[in-house]
């Protein structure tokens, strides 16, 4: 028979982990300051990879902040982690393989058929 009064960790587990404001206000006020760096890559008008590294980059952390604290995921289990980026990650994958067959493809058939009428 198990005692009929409950602990304190067990309330915990019962309404869900109670993270401080401050955390919330921190990562909000990180991702202002990256929104912010990724506008200013317009304002300077830079050109070229690096331009869309910086995006991208500015991207990812963004995700990856709003992710792991809003979406509480720094919190949860590797299991359920797993569950939720591995098969984004297993896409990537798969498109670099097609990316990379579909030169393959159009290089082959540019020697085999030749440029074409010029």
């Amino acid at each position: 028979m198990q005692p009929s009064h409950t602990t304190p960790a067990d309330n915990t587990q019962a309404h869900g982990q109670q993270h401080p404001i401050g955390l919330y206000l921190k990562i909000w006020g990180l991702l202002f300051v990256l929104s912010t760096l990724s506008y200013m890559v317009d304002y300077f008008h830079l050109q070229g990879y690096l331009r869309w590294f910086l995006i991208i980059t500015f991207m990812l952390l963004k995700a990856g902040l709003i992710v792991a604290v809003f979406m509480h995921m720094l919190w949860e289990r590797l299991a359920i982690i797993y569950a939720i980026l591995l098969p984004p990650l297993c896409l990537l994958v798969f498109i670099g393989l097609m990316a990379a067959e579909a030169d393959y493809t159009f290089l082959s058939r540019v020697v085999f058929f030749g440029r074409g009428p010029q």
